[in-house]
């Protein structure tokens, strides 16, 4: 058997793009990209999580922000590509999940793919193209957790996307990425030694401004930070409360506070995590097993 057909059969056993036609993307409101060394393609997303809007608390400005944003999309008005950036359990790939949730009604469709998919651009592109001939849906490709090393390939690749390459991209195609860098890029202390002084001016050397070049790309920089003890608190008391809870805070104050030290944070996450284990433990301890979940937490989960 020459290389070619053995490589066909390879991919059509594994399950590559010869034997997949993409999602119906009238019936799927997500999918995410399976990367594969034959060829990647597009496979619909069955049971997407879509927290409530009004759950996320605590963001209230970058929601604010990217909602506007994504009316302005669905719309088939100008908006930009996205780049949520802060610490871990703030909300960021919540919020961004969430929107799909608001807006699919409208022609919103989600698009996942990890890191090694920002190389396979082109092929996510001509896939919904294959797949949306008509241009009947808005696509966000939804890149959770982004980061490059300092020679990573798809750096490069994604820069060609947001704002250089010679090909134009889609009118219903913006890019929503979270990450927990700035830049995307790691920093490290050689670079500031590239940085000179003008005047008044700091100027960056070469390789801080080569870092800067690809978040600049990004029509909106959203930051998300950890919250101080008391917004943590209420967000706990939040989550409480979507889980049935009614006790007062004086029970279990302290012990929320000791959880997040024990995490080295105060997030989103952290709160909502320490929320479904003092209900749970609670309640299995009183031998209701259960009961205060079912029907009540509705999959309703507060910013993380």
């Amino acid at each position: 058997m020459e290389g070619p057909e053995l490589l066909e059969l390879l991919a059509h056993s594994l399950g590559g793009q010869g034997t997949r036609s993409g999602p119906d993307f009238a019936v799927s409101i997500a999918a995410r990209w399976r990367h594969r060394p034959w060829g990647g393609y597009l496979e619909a997303v069955r049971r997407a999580d879509l927290p409530p809007l009004d759950s996320l608390l605590g963001i209230d400005e970058a929601k604010a922000t990217l909602l506007e944003n994504t009316r302005q999309f669905v719309a088939g008005l100008p908006a930009n590509d996205a780049l949520l950036w802060g610490g871990r359990g703030t909300g960021k790939s919540s919020l961004v999940k969430a929107l799909l949730g608001a807006f699919h009604q409208s022609g919103l469709r989600l698009v996942e793919l990890d890191a090694a998919g920002i190389l396979d651009l082109p092929e996510i592109l001509a896939a919904l193209e294959q797949a949306d001939p008509d241009s009947r849906y808005r696509f966000i490709l939804f890149c959770d957790d982004l980061s490059f090393g300092s020679e990573d390939p798809a750096y490069k690749a994604l820069k060609s996307l947001l704002d250089g390459g010679i090909e134009a991209r889609p009118d219903n195609v913006l890019l929503y990425a979270t990450s927990n860098r700035r830049h995307l890029l790691p920093r490290h202390f050689a670079d500031n030694e590239e940085y000179h002084r003008h005047g008044e001016e700091i100027i960056p050397g070469e390789t801080a401004e080569e870092k800067i070049s690809l978040s600049e790309r990004f029509g909106l920089w959203l930051g998300f930070y950890p919250f101080d003890q008391e917004r943590y608190l209420q967000i706990v008391a939040e989550h409480l409360r979507l889980l049935g809870s009614t006790a007062d805070g004086a029970l279990w104050r302290d012990e929320a506070l000791r959880w997040s030290l024990q995490r080295g944070s105060r997030s989103g996450r952290v709160a909502r995590q320490f929320a479904r284990h003092w209900v749970g433990s609670r309640s299995l301890a009183m031998g209701r097993d259960g009961s205060l979940r079912s029907g009540r937490e509705n999959g309703r989960d507060a910013s993380g």
